[in-house]
């Protein structure tokens, strides 16, 4: 019985905002609009499946 647990299609992200540099996690289909945590600027949108990142990605946690 090996493969029956697929792998997650989605994972937490860390992201860069491009205007204050904060760095925080998102996961990577959010269902709600992601903002800066420090200065509110819009981070990701969701999509109905993976989120539309507009900011630079740094890693991707596992």
């Amino acid at each position: 019985m090996v493969g029956l647990i697929s792998n997650p299609r989605s994972r937490f992200l860390k992201v860069k905002c491009s205007d204050c540099g904060n760095e925080q996690v998102m996961f990577g289909s959010a269902s709600t609009r992601i903002i800066c945590q420090v200065c509110g600027k819009t981070l990701a949108d969701p999509t109905g499946g993976k989120a539309k990142i507009l900011t630079k990605i740094i890693s991707v946690l596992e």
